[in-house]
């Protein structure tokens, strides 16, 4: 785990690693099931898994958008 890793170690720590399509899906998938079983399926949910689904949610579309809000911030009347 990438928390486990010294700084002087994260080169091979990182040579090791599957970069391939498939490494990268299942690596995906691994994280995946690591979030969805630690905030959403729990016994006595709240909302801390979904909240933060939906921070990153608007955190990713803002950035998207960025661009074309940063045009239109200069425009102060057309």
């Amino acid at each position: 785990m990438l928390m486990d890793v010294k700084l002087g170690q994260l080169t091979s720590w990182l040579a090791m690693r599957d970069f391939t399509p498939g490494g990268i899906a299942g690596a995906v998938r691994r994280g995946y099931d690591r979030y969805y079983n630690k905030y959403i399926n729990v016994r006595k949910g709240g909302l801390g898994g979904i909240t933060m689904v939906l921070a990153g949610y608007v955190i990713v579309s803002y950035i998207w958008s960025y661009d074309h809000l940063k045009h239109d911030r200069h425009r102060k009347y057309h």
